[in-house]
């Protein structure tokens, strides 16, 4: 009787980075211009392949970020996002993709890697709506990654991550803001921000100059989950429209 002997199907393994963070107050996302093929000249998520068989995928995803932005571990929030292992999403072969999302303030000019043409900043929104095309299915893996941010700014203290290490309370309103996508109420806001106890603490006595009164400068506190939650406000009508034709 003969026996069908089974063999493993060749798979190959990425790890591919949604890099947020603020420009001029601004959601922006790290993209890079591919300058190789597949899909050559076409903007992408900053990643690419182990190095090699024995290197663990958060050393990977530490190692791109480093050579995309020159940030090292214990400088930035670096998470898991989620796997993409659809059978044609590279059309290279199965790829399966390990995406990670990594958050920091203030992130200069980017530099473009060995298989990048360019680097640049692009504004959130534009990749959301589909106004910027992205290659395989990255666009998929920034929507992934944007909503994973802008949930966890509810029940988390994630907001600090895109903060310098004092800060103001205006500022951390900026954040919100920009990652949610809705303008809100400054005194509603600083309420709320006040009522969850070791989400921010006060940075000493001292105070930034704002055009105005010296605003109080703070840092982050102790608490990694925020009770009572920030609760987002829900979309309008108009925001729901944008975002249905741009899906």
């Amino acid at each position: 009787m003969q026996v069908d002997v089974w063999s493993p199907p060749p798979v190959l393994l990425t790890v591919d980075l949604v890099i947020l963070t603020l420009r001029e107050g601004r959601l922006c996302v790290l993209l890079v211009e591919r300058g190789e093929d597949p899909f050559r000249g076409m903007l992408a998520l900053p990643g690419g392949f182990l190095n090699h068989a024995g290197e663990e995928i958060l050393d990977a995803a530490h190692r791109e970020l480093s050579e995309e932005t020159a940030l090292v571990a214990g400088t930035v929030h670096l998470e898991q996002l989620a796997i993409y292992g659809a059978a044609g999403r590279d059309p290279r072969g199965r790829v399966v993709s390990v995406a990670h999302l990594a958050i920091a303030p203030g992130l200069p000019e980017p530099v473009a890697g060995t298989d990048a043409m360019d680097a640049a900043w692009i504004p959130a929104e534009s990749v959301l709506s589909g106004e910027v095309q992205l290659a395989f299915d990255h666009r998929r893996i920034v929507t992934d990654g944007i909503e994973r941010a802008r949930t966890k700014l509810e029940f988390t203290a994630l907001a600090t991550a895109f903060c310098r290490e004092t800060f103001t309370i205006a500022e951390l309103q900026q954040v919100y803001e920009a990652v949610w996508g809705t303008e809100l109420d400054t005194r509603n806001f600083y309420r709320k921000v006040q009522a969850v106890k070791g989400f921010i603490i006060p940075a000493g006595s001292g105070r930034r100059a704002t055009g105005g009164r010296p605003a109080r400068l703070y840092q982050a506190g102790p608490k990694a989950m925020l009770f009572p939650p920030l609760i987002r406000p829900a979309p309008s009508r108009t925001e729901e429209e944008t975002r249905e034709e741009g899906e």
